[in-house]
């Protein structure tokens, strides 16, 4: 049964992670990053407790790799997020934007607009985001990140980036979109995930939707 998002339970919702994967885009086997390191699905890599290695030469479907990737992003992200806030309830489009922002930084607990925003400063807040805008390239992300954050202005639309790996590089080639937010409504609801093609869904604004505790069984590594 879905629920209103609640600030006082604040949890990971399928325009959550909707909105991180915009960001990122979605790569169904593994491939080597701008440094070498393996990664898989929504940039996730060894580091984040699930071994991505294994699908090297081996394409998963796109739900797998949204399974994955929400189980990471709520049992080693949203901990760490939640704990930045501190007393600060967040509501949705807040949690999402400082999930997107610890997700490409790792750096939510010494983010100093975080402290600002505990102190109660947002003007302060708004402002030092933008101290995390290195190298260039990022500068775009911030101020998405911060217009969501401040002015709950989402950059999301329900569909992602699914990208192929040139071959023998392994590194991510075209891309195709692809409507992802079904998909995500059935893996956060706890219902059987299956992939959702664009003949059966229209993009569009998602109800705001909360989720159950049921990821545990996915990490069987």
């Amino acid at each position: 049964m879905p629920h209103t998002y609640d600030p006082a339970r604040p949890t990971i919702t399928p325009r959550i992670a909707a909105e991180l994967i915009a960001h990122e885009g979605v790569v169904r086997e593994a491939y080597r990053d701008s440094v070498g390191v393996w990664t898989w699905s929504v940039g996730l890599t060894d580091a984040s407790g699930h071994r991505v290695t294994r699908y090297r030469d081996q394409p998963q479907p796109l739900h797998r790799c949204l399974e994955v990737f929400v189980w990471v992003l709520r049992n080693r992200y949203l901990p760490a997020v939640l704990e930045a806030f501190g007393p600060v309830q967040p509501e949705e489009h807040e949690l999402a934007a400082a999930l997107s922002f610890h997700w490409n930084t790792g750096a939510i607990g010494r983010a100093e607009w975080m402290r600002h925003l505990r102190e109660g400063d947002r003007k302060a807040a708004k402002k030092a985001m933008l101290n995390w805008c290195r190298p260039a390239s990022l500068a775009i992300r911030r101020k998405r990140e911060q217009a969501l954050f401040f002015d709950a202005r989402w950059h999301g639309d329900g569909t992602a980036l699914v990208y192929s790996v040139a071959k023998p590089s392994y590194r991510p080639a075209k891309g195709k979109r692809m409507p992802v937010m079904d998909t995500l409504k059935l893996l956060l609801r706890g219902g059987p995930a299956r992939e959702v093609t664009a003949q059966e869904v229209k993009v569009h604004a998602p109800p705001q939707r909360a989720a159950d505790n049921w990821f545990a069984r996915l990490f069987n590594c």
